[in-house]
């Protein structure tokens, strides 16, 4: 039995929710996302607390899904989330230009990814990347996507990585 569709949502200040049968909209500072809730889930507000519950015993692990993707998305409208990613290799760097992500990343081109309606990218140094966004689904994806282009190497480490990721290096060839 799922415990965590047991836990209520607390909604923070500047946070607006909006429930209409099984479609929840939630408006704040960073955006606003909407969620049409599973059937066998129903969705409460009261006094600036969401609760979820299931219809019947058999649909507790669809109530705490329900209850992770409400969560996300009163946190995303309100705080935002955010990943950072770090250029680790000699020439490698990254540049901001508007909607357009330049990296460079030891290939013989240029890469121009283009960023996503909702997702802010800065580069506060030439070898630190920061996705941020209200959708926490979306940031992660363009944050994955981004590492992909040149995803650590074990030997010496040199890639894109996420700034909490440890790359266990392997030992070099032996003569």
């Amino acid at each position: 039995m799922s415990r965590i569709a047991k836990a209520p949502i607390t909604v923070g200040k500047g946070v607006e929710v909006k429930i209409d049968g099984q479609h929840v909209s939630v408006k704040g500072g960073k955006g606003s996302m909407e969620l049409d809730v599973h059937p066998t889930v129903s969705v409460k507000l009261d006094d600036g607390v969401v609760s979820v519950t299931p219809a019947n015993d058999s649909a507790w692990a669809m109530a705490g899904t329900m209850r992770a993707l409400l969560s996300n998305m009163v946190w995303g409208c309100g705080e935002g989330f955010e990943k950072k990613l770090q250029l680790v290799g000699v020439g490698y760097r990254a540049q901001a230009k508007g909607k357009v992500l330049n990296l460079s990343l030891g290939f013989s081109h240029p890469i121009d990814y283009p960023v996503p309606e909702g997702i802010k990218i800065d580069t506060p140094s030439q070898t630190e990347i920061v996705v941020s966004g209200s959708d926490k689904q979306a940031v992660g994806q363009v944050a994955a996507e981004i590492r992909a282009f040149r995803p650590p190497e074990p030997y010496k480490g040199k890639g894109v990585r996420y700034a909490d990721e440890r790359i266990i290096r392997k030992e070099a060839k032996k003569k």
